[in-house]
């Protein structure tokens, strides 16, 4: 039976956390708020969690759930290297609503799925979400909804979809922003946008140059 904490009381937010952090430890699921959407974690590092994870939301391999941080340490521990442009935008959105695609790490030991190498990184805006991730290192974590399913915005939403799949749900009350990440390619000679999200297109180029392909140069 999966069982959902109330973050905004300080009893159950510090025991939520603690079944968060066990549950996870264990290759088992846990729901968390974000600054955009609640998202659905598993240990970055346990294939068999990540399993879970994409099974849960009826996805597969091919699309990789990306890793979220609890500081800028911990991310850049799991890429190659972060270019001037990169560190920009570290700087500027991070903690935030912003996820950069970098070439992962040749040494860790995972397996998020079919990557091409890459690994898509962010670090939440989120108190719980953040104080979760410094108890248990890298998660990955996609937004807490069945593939083709509108993102949740509640934990009673993403439980209302994932269910028992998932351990411990952790209830911080409706996310603000209701709108996923703004997602950067750093990988190539210049950044490209890969999906626009809740950080604007004029706001990135006022930090770097940017390469957009769908034909719209700002956002409204």
């Amino acid at each position: 039976m999966s069982a959902r904490y109330d973050c905004t009381d300080a009893a159950q937010r510090a025991a939520g956390l603690s079944e968060a952090a066990a549950a996870l430890r264990k290759g088992e699921l846990a729901v968390l708020p974000t600054d955009t959407v609640y998202g659905v974690a598993a240990d970055a590092f346990t294939p068999e969690a990540v399993t879970a994870l994409l099974t849960a939301k009826g996805r597969g391999r091919q699309m990789p759930p990306p890793v979220l941080v609890g500081s800028r340490r911990a991310a850049l521990a799991l890429v190659e290297d972060v270019s001037a442009s990169g560190n920009d935008l570290i700087d500027e959105f991070w903690p935030g609503g912003l996820t950069l695609v970098f070439r992962s790490a040749r040494s860790l030991a995972w397996d998020l799925g079919d990557t091409k190498g890459t690994v898509a990184v962010r670090m939440p805006l989120q108190p719980v979400a953040l104080d979760l991730l410094r108890e248990t290192g890298p998660l990955a974590v996609s937004s807490a909804n069945l593939t083709g399913s509108p993102p949740a915005a509640t934990a009673a939403g993403a439980q209302s979809q994932l269910g028992d799949a998932v351990s411990v749900y952790l209830d911080d009350g409706p996310c603000t922003a209701d709108v996923p990440s703004t997602i950067v390619d750093m990988t190539g000679a210049v950044p490209r946008l890969l999906r626009r999200g809740v950080i604007p297109v004029r706001r990135l180029r006022q930090v770097i140059a940017l390469i957009v392909e769908d034909g719209e140069e700002e956002d409204a």
